[in-house]
């Protein structure tokens, strides 16, 4: 029982933490929002909600200059000011905006924020014994290793997560009549704006799967379903 101690202690620690963490953020994003209130952007969130026997989609403007979309773990939908500020500039367009907001209800039907506080717990735990296992053996580099090996497995659990909300919000986007090929036209856009800033992508990049590949797995999705209504 004392050699799982740690790791149950690792467990607690990480659903602590992820407790402490998804509260500090509705706290900033309840002091640092507002409501959307766009005729062009209301009119085809409405188009998604019918689409989802909703009344209502209500999203709202995180007031940060970072490119971005959130779903908070309470649910509610952002997209930040800096996002904003492209379509109103005519950077990006009303169709590729609603491909940012379907993403993110993706993430909420999909349940990704309650995944990602077992996945949290879970690789906290991980590490821990990893740690420990390591570190008899390579002291101090074991440690290192621990790290790297979670840190990847946390990386391609949030590629995942990404690729089933890409899936979810180009199910909505065409049943909704939106069409996904603003959702593609998106992609491009961010991948060749991260090219002209030195290198630092679009926040709602990071962290993600390569761009050409989340074009393909969307073209693929797109055949498949023609094929299927054939």
């Amino acid at each position: 029982m004392l050699k799982l101690t740690p790791i149950l202690l690792a467990l607690i620690y990480g659903l602590a933490m992820y407790r402490f963490s998804a509260w500090q953020t509705a706290k900033r994003l309840d002091e640092q929002s507002t409501v959307l209130n766009d005729p062009m952007l209301g009119q085809l969130s409405d188009q998604m909600a019918c689409a989802l026997d909703l009344p209502k989609i209500r999203v709202h403007i995180y007031e940060i200059d970072q490119i971005n979309g959130l779903a908070a773990p309470d649910g509610r939908i952002f997209i930040t000011r800096g996002f904003y500020k492209k379509f109103q500039n005519g950077e990006v367009s009303a169709d590729e905006l609603a491909s940012v907001i379907a993403h993110e209800l993706g993430h909420v039907a999909l349940g990704h924020s309650r995944r990602r506080m077992i996945d949290f717990s879970g690789q906290n735990a991980l590490r821990s014994m990893l740690s420990m296992f390591l570190g008899r053996f390579i002291p101090f580099v074991g440690v290192w290793i621990a790290n790297m090996l979670t840190s990847m497995l946390a990386a391609r659990l949030s590629r995942s997560d990404e690729y089933e909300a890409d899936a979810y919000a180009a199910a909505l986007l065409t049943k909704s009549g939106i069409g996904t090929s603003g959702q593609i036209s998106l992609f491009e856009k961010l991948d060749a704006m991260s090219g002209s800033m030195n290198g630092h992508a679009p926040a709602w990049l990071l962290s993600h799967p390569k761009t050409s590949e989340r074009i393909d797995a969307l073209n693929k999705l797109q055949n498949r379903w023609g094929k299927s209504t054939n």
